[in-house]
């Protein structure tokens, strides 16, 4: 009989330091994450919904770069042109060489009305700029003396308030740069799994309370849906300043921050009048995964220390704890249970907000242990593509 009971006894004297360590470790950062990042995980930095107008209202240039977006321009230009801004504005739309028809189709939407457009092309890109911010300096350049200037992306549909509302924010609040992070599309199983997480990502590496807080280090920012003021960009250097970035939003804000800039950024609101939602549709694993892939180990600073140091942190933070519940559940190790589930408890606690964001099933939350594996495999392949020298690849182009 001894060694039947034997057996059993060793095998758990092996397996419990390694699963109470790990989970215990899992469970800690947790407790950590929930109170001491930021508050991240909340979905309340939001425009005062009732906002106050400015003692005047500034000439304001909208600059959206475009490249190959014929087939979305339909759905998200008109919203832009039609901008109840109770000041001057225009839209620049710089279309960046494309082989799709999009400067005809942005001209054909115009003749409906709205806000005036003027379509141009910008030169040659040159070495060293990506070909989005070099369309973007190239509007800033047409858009003249206009004081406050409104970037956007050619996928994103603005509702008509969407424009006066943020000038409202940045006039009477003295921001030199506002931003939202547009409401992503939700409507395939693939979208409805991997969009909430990325925003909970990446809030959690861009807390929005750090970032909108003046003297914080933390800044980020929302490429679709930017204000920024000419002469904030002009003091960070301009658009020069972050030419080669791909993660180019997160660079404006820190290069106006670091200038001296007040910056904030909230996420999008649910009203029709004032929304800012993303129109492009992923089809499929395999688009979500390029989206996430193409600069994953850029904000990484392409280091592979970094890489490692992140796919141990996402193992330990995600992984462990619903891996530590069952080997808990599996061996009777009541420590690594009550640790594992206590980290699954907390995890999906901060996840709910965004899950109920995206009008989600709570139940759903319970899924970010595998978006988030989803999400490790992303950030590594995203460095085989980089040594591949495939890195950072879009519409043709690699960076």
């Amino acid at each position: 009989m001894w060694p039947i009971r034997a057996a059993p006894l060793r095998q758990t004297a092996g397996v419990t330091p390694f699963w109470i360590i790990v989970s215990l470790l899992s469970a800690a950062c947790w407790c950590w994450l929930t109170v001491g990042q930021g508050f991240f995980w909340r979905t309340d930095q939001r425009l005062p919904p009732h906002r106050i107008d400015p003692a005047r209202w500034p000439d304001v240039a909208v600059v959206v770069p475009a490249r190959d977006e014929a087939e979305v321009l339909p759905r998200s230009l008109p919203g832009l042109l039609a901008q109840k801004y109770p000041g001057r504005a225009r839209v620049i739309l710089v279309d960046d060489h494309s082989s799709d028809g999009t400067a005809e189709t942005a001209r054909r939407l115009a003749e409906a009305g709205g806000l005036p457009l003027t379509v141009t092309t910008p030169p040659p890109l040159p070495s060293g700029w990506t070909g989005k911010l070099w369309a973007v300096r190239h509007g800033v350049e047409l858009a003249g003396e206009a004081e406050l200037l409104f970037l956007t992306d050619a996928d994103i549909a603005h509702g008509p308030g969407v424009l006066a509302a943020l000038v409202a924010g940045a006039e009477t609040q003295r921001l030199d740069l506002v931003s939202q992070m547009a409401r992503l599309r939700t409507e395939t199983g693939w979208e409805r799994l991997i969009v909430p997480a990325f925003v909970y990502f990446f809030a959690q590496l861009y807390p929005f309370r750090w970032s909108n807080r003046p003297g914080s280090r933390t800044a980020a920012a929302a490429g679709g849906c930017s204000l920024v003021r000419r002469d904030a960009l002009e003091r960070a250097g301009g658009v020069a300043v972050i030419r080669g970035a791909v993660i180019d939003d997160v660079s404006l804000a820190r290069a106006v921050k670091r200038s001296g800039g007040r910056t904030w950024l909230g996420l999008a609101e649910r009203d029709p009048e004032l929304t800012v939602r993303s129109v492009r549709p992923y089809v499929g694993l395999g688009p979500l995964w390029r989206m996430v892939s193409r600069s994953a180990y850029a904000q990484l600073r392409h280091s592979p220390p970094l890489l490692l140091g992140t796919v141990l942190g996402l193992a330990l933070i995600y992984l462990v704890p619903p891996l530590a519940t069952a080997v808990g559940l599996a061996t009777g190790q009541l420590p690594v249970l009550l640790a594992g589930a206590a980290a699954w408890l907390l995890m999906t606690g901060t996840y709910l907000p965004m899950t109920r964001y995206y009008d989600r099933p709570a139940p759903a939350a319970l899924l970010l242990p595998f978006t988030a594996l989803l999400y490790l495999l992303m950030t590594v392949d995203s460095a085989v593509q980089h040594y591949l020298g495939r890195g950072a690849a879009w519409k043709g182009r690699t960076y």
